[in-house]
């Protein structure tokens, strides 16, 4: 039988994002509420009723400047800023489709996803502009059609700012004409976000999200991380502060940071790019209590010694989510800081959050994900989709309000991510305890996540093929220490006659690192090897080179 979860159900209305941001009939907390800052200007904010009315605003500007249609899609290629939430709410607003960027990635993989995406439009940031510009000509976007977020407009005037947008809304007088009022939408049919999760097959993949398993995903964990922030200690729940270090260009920082603070009344300090001082900083002088972080940001605030030097005691505990968390890593925080880190997990096809551990069960169940999340089921099945007994391993299927609709354009990839009677299949492998508390043993799937990134290793061995010295590679995440995250590691069969070499192999990691966003990069460098495994189909075989690596570091060999 499935496993059904532990907590009570919510009730979810069928209602659009915005709608039940702004459109609440009460709050625990003020209009006046300040809601987001910025971590290292702290003149930049926004209360909750600034949002609200630059978000309205920003989309009548849409539809007065650009007849902005429900469907469109705006796309974000922008560092975490605090005008990202304002810009993000006004496409809803309008009835678009916000469909975010890692701002790490080059020209080709930009204009891969505007492409891909059909965006009409371009938010970008002022030291992204170069690139936002020449990927949105490749992907036929209008100059135009290219807005700046940030303080920072363009000098040279080449481009608009999205306050220009806001304003040209002031232009239509009449309050009863369309443009004034907010797009309706079908919750559970209409996209709210386009989000691209990397695939082992390469390119990445378009997610669906509907504004129903958005909602859905941020009443569940008002359930689990909101009910238990109100209590807690500290202030309670609308006196939280946040750190706001998690990426806005992926669903887990949308949804957990931007949104959860919008609904909760957080009051999220906003970081455009990790910095462990700046960050101590920002928790020092606004005492924060709670952030979500990635692994090697626990690794940095448990043993750099630049931490001693601040007052961190407002913090109450830390959430590690994007990849898996060491019990030896948890150990070392907790003795440094004596502050819990709990572990969640969750894909960008669920919203995020599937599964949450409360901060007062992280030591007893250590290395648990926690419990799942309510109003879900889930089972752990074998390679034949039969569930296994409790405790064993297997892959884990969900089911949930929070579950995507599928991926853009690609009803294949759809069909094989769904069994026949509508269990999503994650890829991952998980076992159970008989208390109902989930850990994640490995990856089915073959994707490596570098601090958090997913780094499709097919995408890397297409790209390395390409080099006129290699014959064939496979690559793999190997688990780097130091920075407590995988790395993207190659190995690589020359050509024949081409010697190997550590120069060659520098030469292939430098070749490389031009070619692709800084997360995708051969951290782990290029090793060599006779052959590559595979299958007799063809496909490479990864999990054996993985052990095969296993084995020679082991044995301290110098090749496979």
């Amino acid at each position: 039988m499935p496993h059904k979860s532990l907590y009570p159900p919510v009730s979810i209305p069928e209602t659009d994002i915005f709608s039940f941001l702004f459109a609440r009939s009460s709050k625990p907390f003020a209009d006046t509420k300040e809601i987001f800052t910025d971590g290292e200007q702290p003149s930049r904010s926004y209360t909750y009723a600034q949002l609200r009315t630059a978000a309205c605003d920003f989309g009548r500007g849409l539809k007065t400047h650009w007849h902005w249609q429900r469907g469109d899609v705006l796309a974000f290629y922008t560092p975490n800023d605090i005008d990202t939430p304002a810009v993000t709410c006004g496409v809803l607003w309008a009835g678009g489709i916000a469909s975010p960027v890692n701002p790490l990635y080059t020209v080709d993989e930009l204009t891969f996803q505007l492409t891909n995406a059909g965006a009409k439009a371009l938010a970008t940031h002022i030291d992204f502009l170069p690139k936002a510009r020449e990927a949105a000509a490749k992907a036929g976007i209008p100059q135009e059609r290219i807005i700046l977020v940030g303080e920072q407009g363009d000098a040279q005037n080449r481009v608009k700012h999205w306050t220009a947008i806001r304003s040209s809304s002031m232009a239509v007088a009449s309050t009863n004409d369309a443009i004034h009022q907010q797009t309706n939408v079908h919750p559970k049919t209409d996209l709210a976000f386009l989000v691209y999760s990397s695939g082992t097959t390469g390119l990445p993949k378009g997610v669906r999200l509907s504004h129903y398993n958005v909602v859905a995903n941020l009443l569940q964990n008002d359930q689990m991380d909101g009910a238990h922030l109100k209590s807690f200690g500290g202030p309670g729940n609308s006196g939280d502060r946040m750190l706001g270090t998690l990426p806005f260009f992926h669903i887990y920082g949308l949804v957990n940071c931007v949104f959860m603070s919008i609904y909760a009344g957080w009051h999220l300090f906003v970081m455009a790019r990790f910095d462990l001082e700046k960050a101590c900083q920002i928790i020092q002088a606004n005492k924060v209590t709670f952030a979500y972080v990635p692994p090697p940001i626990v690794l940095a605030f448990g043993k750099d010694p630049i931490v001693d030097q601040y007052d961190l005691s407002s913090l109450k505990m830390m959430h590690s989510g994007a990849a898996p968390l060491t019990n030896e890593l948890l150990e070392l925080f907790w003795n440094r800081l004596k502050l819990p880190v709990k572990q969640g997990y969750g894909l960008s096809e669920t919203s995020p959050v599937t599964h949450v551990q409360m901060p007062d069960e992280w030591a007893k169940f250590m290395g648990s994900v926690g419990k799942l999340a309510p109003n879900m089921e889930a089972q752990i099945v074998d390679l034949e989709g039969n569930e296994v007994p409790l405790g064993e391993e297997g892959e884990l299927w969900l089911k949930g309000p929070n579950v995507f609709g599928g991926y853009f354009n690609h009803p294949d990839k759809t069909k094989d991510a769904f069994s026949k009677d509508g269990w999503f299949k994650t890829g991952d492998i998980f076992k159970i305890d008989k208390y109902g508390n989930y850990y994640c043993v490995d990856r089915l799937k073959e994707l490596i996540k570098y601090k958090g990134f997913q780094v499709p290793p097919a995408e890397l061995e297409g790209l390395l093929l390409g080099h006129e010295d290699v014959a064939d590679v496979c690559v793999i995440g190997v688990y780097d220490n130091s920075q407590a995250t995988e790395i993207p590691r190659a190995y690589i069969t020359l050509k024949k006659g081409v010697p190997e070499s550590d120069a060659k192999a520098l030469e292939i990691v430098d070749w490389m690192a031009g070619k692709v966003a800084p997360h995708k990069r051969l951290r782990g460098g290029v090793h060599f090897t006779d052959v590559v495994p595979k299958s007799p189909s063809g496909k490479i075989l990864r999990r054996v080179m993985r052990d095969r690596v296993k084995q020679a570091e082991r044995k301290a060999g110098p090749k496979l």
